[in-house]
C-alpha cells in the first residue's frame, strides 16, 4: 500500500465559528484532469482533516459559470456542477460515494465493486451519510471567474464502526465536475483514473489517506 499517493489526515477540533479555517500541516490536495493528469483549465483545491467524530473536506476553487439547479437528496447531481468524495475505509471493493453540489444537495450511496469494474458494480443509494456542507462563493476574481468554498463534513459512523485508528489507512478519491456548454465539460480528480471517456468508478486509481 505504500507506493500509492498518500496524504496525512490531521485532527483538528471543529469550531463553529471559524469553519473555514484550515489547520496547520495539512496540505492541499491538487486536482489534475480525470482523464490523462494534466492542469485542469479550472484549479480545484481539497483540504482534509478530522477531528473524533467527523472527517471534513474543505474544497476551495474557481468557476466561470455555476450550473445547479436540484434540490431533492439523492437526484442526480453528476449532470451539473459536483464535488465527489470516495471513500474506501476497508478494502477498494466496497466504498462510499458522497456528493455535494453548488446547492448544498447531497447524494450518498454505498458501492460494490467485487470485480472493481463498473460494468458489475452494484449501488444501493438507501445507504446515507449523515453527511452536511457549508458552501461560502461570494465574490469574482479580476478575471471574472467565481471563487467558492464548500466544507463537506462527513461522520465516522456512517463509514465505519469507529473513528479511524492512530496509523490506519483508507482508500479514498476525490473529484469535480465542472459543467459548461460553451467551453466543454471539465472532470478533475485527485488521483487521475485515465479513463476515456471519463470514469471515475476506478477503485485501482485509488490513493490513500492516513490517519
Amino acid at each position: 500500500m505504500s507506493s500509492r499517493a498518500a496524504v496525512q489526515v490531521p485532527v483538528r477540533e471543529f469550531d463553529l465559528t471559524e469553519p473555514w479555517n484550515i489547520p496547520e500541516g495539512c496540505p492541499p490536495l491538487v486536482m489534475v484532469r480525470a482523464t490523462d493528469g494534466t492542469p485542469p483549465r479550472l484549479a480545484t483545491l481539497l483540504h482534509l482533516y478530522r477531528d473524533s467524530t467527523t472527517l471534513y473536506l474543505l474544497y476551495s476553487g474557481v468557476d466561470a459559470s455555476m450550473q445547479a439547479t436540484k434540490y431533492d437528496h439523492d437526484d442526480s447531481l453528476w449532470e451539473e456542477d459536483v464535488l465527489e468524495a470516495f471513500l474506501a475505509p476497508e478494502k477498494r471493493e466496497r466504498y462510499f460515494e458522497v456528493e455535494i453540489s453548488p446547492l448544498g444537495t447531497l447524494f450518498d450511496a454505498r458501492i460494490d465493486s467485487p470485480d472493481l469494474d463498473r460494468r458489475t458494480m452494484t449501488t444501493d443509494v438507501a445507504w446515507h451519510s449523515g453527511g452536511a456542507g457549508m458552501i461560502r462563493q461570494v465574490r469574482r476574481d479580476p478575471e471574472g471567474l467565481w471563487r467558492f468554498e464548500t466544507l463537506l463534513t462527513i461522520p465516522f459512523a456512517s463509514l465505519t464502526s469507529g473513528p479511524p485508528r492512530e496509523g490506519e489507512e483508507w482508500f479514498a478519491n476525490f473529484y469535480r465536475i465542472d459543467r459548461d456548454s460553451e467551453l466543454g465539460d471539465e472532470f478533475s480528480a485527485w488521483q487521475p483514473t485515465l479513463r476515456s471517456p471519463v470514469d471515475f468508478h476506478v477503485p485501482e486509481a485509488f490513493g490513500l489517506l492516513r490517519f
